[in-house]
């Protein structure tokens, strides 16, 4: 038996050990809203350095010559400051992807064929004269209002082939192209059981050494199993990548157009363990606040198949904010939660929040004697929380969640009047203020939607219906 015990810890051990990294593996500056400053990209490099990732891509969607004047040259400025990033960029280990989207307004055939194609690679060619040694051409979110498109998926594969072709010819020391294509999520790739006819002439056409990235089941979703990533691998014939869309919040806007209302600040989780060629997390605006998320990435992304979500979540809170580490959990189990009518993404928002408030409330409903000390004790160390992260997070982290942490800080003071109220069975109609109250700050701060700011809304259910 001892023998036995013996020869497991030996396993495990040699399975941590040699666990296989995923060959790239990095962030993808991809979201929709302000870029990212030079210094912040700079400073990912470090990151990227620290943690043992090895790539970059360049796609912010809000650089017009990425995406809408993708054939115009970056002017001598912008390409200065771009090769620095490339210099600086290899000198962490980091290799620098540039990616292009020309799918708005491309022309595959006839003379406006060739002409864009030469508009493409001009600008490749800049980049590599630059340093950059890596390129992805992007094909995603060219539907239009009803959700349709109209390419071809063979134009689009034999469009690649012919850039990565003309590539190799040129320079020997390019990496293969990476690209994402317009069907980028595996629902939108089938209709019914069946391959769409733009996902599986792409697939078949496309050359072989092209590494493709995809979003998981949706744009957003709750992770992607084994086996539906191993079925997008045998569509497309390839050891698939992907563009994991995690913390990015791009697309959480509020009615008045604001994209950083809700902060993404869990673990990454619920990812393939084996079979991948790439993994590019899309961060958030909020440069520093994203790391929480991309550090646990980079463990996951070194050692899929010994990957624990909440174990790296932990030591990486720890390691990122010291003594904070504790308030700064308390905040973040309330923000780490995504999800709209299209995109679910993340741990539920507080989980022992919610069940401490269940006790209480559904205790009420059917006349049982009540411990409300649980419950107050949670609201204690959420308002200890917000008030040491406003006094003591450094300023450079401060100034990426001080609305959040504002309206945590009134989420927690309206929790605790609510619960008063249910204490002492009588609505307060300071509530119902303190309620408007973080209404009136939803448009730059959201969180906790579905657990401590909801028991605010289920008290006031519980006296109105009373």
């Amino acid at each position: 038996m001892k023998i036995f015990l013996v020869l497991i810890m030996l396993l495990v051990n040699f399975t941590t050990a040699f666990a296989t990294p995923i060959p790239l593996r990095g962030v993808i500056e991809g979201f929709y809203g302000t870029p990212w400053s030079n210094s912040d990209r700079e400073d990912i490099f470090v990151f990227c350095r620290q943690h043992n990732l090895n790539s970059y891509i360049y796609a912010p969607k809000d650089d017009l010559y990425h995406r809408e004047k993708w054939r115009v040259p970056y002017p001598a400025d912008k390409l200065s400051e771009l090769k620095n990033l490339v210099d600086i960029s290899k000198q962490n280990g980091v290799r620098f992807i540039f990616a292009i989207s020309p799918g708005l307004d491309l022309n595959y055939h006839g003379k406006k064929g060739e002409e864009d194609f030469n508009y493409l690679m001009k600008k490749l060619e800049a980049m590599y004269d630059i340093g950059v040694r890596d390129f992805a051409v992007f094909f995603d979110d060219l539907k239009d209002k009803n959700g349709n498109h109209h390419e071809d998926g063979e134009d689009h594969a034999k469009f690649l082939n012919r850039v990565q072709a003309e590539l190799n010819a040129r320079h020997k020391d390019v990496y293969p192209l990476i690209t994402v294509p317009t069907e980028y999520f595996r629902l939108d790739m089938m209709k019914g059981d069946k391959i769409k006819s733009y996902t599986e002439k792409f697939a078949e056409n496309l050359n072989k050494k092209i590494i493709v990235l995809y979003t998981g089941d949706g744009v957003v979703c709750d992770g992607i199993t084994q086996e539906s990533f191993d079925s997008v691998n045998k569509i497309f014939d390839r050891e698939m990548g992907i563009w994991w869309n995690y913390p990015v919040n791009d697309y959480s806007v509020t009615a008045d157009g604001n994209r950083n209302a809700k902060l993404a600040l869990g673990a990454i989780e619920k990812l393939p363990e084996r079979n991948i060629s790439a993994i590019f997390f899309n961060p958030m605006q909020q440069v520093q606040l994203s790391k929480i998320a991309l550090a646990t990435g980079a463990e996951y992304a070194n050692s899929p198949n010994n990957y624990d979500s909440e174990k790296s979540w932990d030591k990486e809170l720890s390691e990122q904010f010291g003594e904070l580490a504790k308030d700064m959990k308390i905040f973040a189990e309330h923000s780490r939660h995504m999800e709209n009518n299209w995109a679910k993404v993340g741990a539920a928002d507080g989980q022992n929040f919610d069940t401490a408030a269940y006790l209480v409330l559904n205790g009420l409903k059917h006349n049982r004697e009540v411990d409300f000390a649980p419950l107050e004790k949670i609201i204690d160390n959420m308002e200890l929380a917000a008030f040491n992260l406003l006094d003591k997070l450094p300023e450079n982290i401060l100034i990426e969640c001080k609305p959040q942490l504002e309206q945590f800080q009134r989420i927690a003071q309206a929790d605790r009047l609510a619960l008063k109220c249910l204490e002492e069975n009588n609505l307060s109609p300071q509530l119902k203020i303190l309620r408007e109250e973080i209404s009136n700050h939803e448009p730059t701060a959201i969180l906790s939607e579905k657990s401590a700011l909801k028991f605010i809304d289920d008290v006031i259910k519980f006296f109105d219906n009373k």
